[in-house]
């Protein structure tokens, strides 16, 4: 009996020692980890097992409390304490990217879960539509900026959109409730000047070259989001974003009287010179 309960106490001691890796943290990370190197059908049925396994996490009481610091993922929640958005991407051996993503958000009630599905391939003109969950343009966000209009809270977001072999986007969107539900895209970019057009984009996408960079950032001392200006390699490849690339100028959106004002050619040496109230109307468009 003695060697029976000493047996009985390692076996606990050793169990409790040992991580839960049966866990749905556990799952969803070691999964996420197989993805990039995987073939389309393993691809997807590790995906399955993944949104599974998340949809479960975040269902749970006190989901809006946790951390998840340890998910391989890209995760942005808001200042205020709204929302977390968690998203990740599938990339596929032709070069294109199939995005994923849960919006877990707060609630009069307690919290909902809205799962996001990537219709990049339906959405022909992604600047134009206001979008919900089930039709998605997918991107992974790596940053939230708050702003304000008509007492209504609208959230920001950069993103970053692998699209082909050839071009890499990356995105401006917006994140709002309406009645409770979340919706991407707002009118808040001023139309675009040259195109003589009132319609307001409901976000702005910027493509380049695979294999470039692009900057995309907020600067919070400017209250701008900075961003690369793009050109493309020759005139004659006017409008074909696979040949574009940073040119080493600048340009912003800058938050000013309910909008995003684009500020072309920013010199970012004289930041003040930059704002929307020390530069002309030109900058609206």
């Amino acid at each position: 009996m003695p060697k029976l309960r000493s047996a009985i106490l390692l076996l606990t001691l050793v169990s409790v020692g040992l991580p839960a890796q049966d866990s749905p943290e556990n799952r969803i990370a070691a999964s996420l980890k197989q993805l990039a190197a995987a073939a389309a059908p393993i691809q997807d049925s590790l995906n399955l097992a993944i949104k599974t396994d998340f949809r479960s996490l975040l269902d749970r009481p006190g989901a809006l409390n946790a951390s998840y610091t340890d998910l391989p993922m890209t995760r942005v929640e808001a200042p205020d304490g709204a929302f977390k958005l968690f998203t990740w991407n599938l990339p596929r051996t032709d070069g294109s990217h199939l995005f994923e993503g849960f919006l877990l958000a707060r609630t009069a009630q307690g919290q909902a879960v809205y799962e996001l599905r990537d219709m990049t391939g339906k959405i022909t003109a992604p600047e134009v539509p206001e979008l919900g969950p089930e039709k998605w343009y997918g991107a992974l966000y790596y940053e939230v900026i708050p702003v304000k209009k008509g007492g209504r809270t609208y959230y920001t977001l950069l993103g970053w959109k692998g699209y082909s072999k050839a071009e890499t986007r990356k995105v401006i969107d917006v994140l709002s409730f309406k009645g409770g539900k979340p919706r991407f895209g707002a009118p808040l970019f001023s139309a675009k000047k040259e195109t003589k057009s009132r319609i307001k984009p409901m976000r702005r996408v910027f493509g380049y070259a695979f294999s470039v960079t692009m900057t995309l950032r907020y600067d919070p001392e400017l209250e701008a989001i900075i961003m690369d200006h793009l050109s493309p390699h020759r005139p004659d490849l006017k409008d074909q974003w696979a040949f574009y690339g940073p040119d080493m100028t600048h340009d912003g959106y800058f938050w000013h009287k309910g909008e995003w004002w684009f500020g072309p050619e920013i010199d970012l040496r004289e930041p003040e010179n930059a704002k929307p109230g020390k530069a002309s109307d030109q900058r609206k468009r």
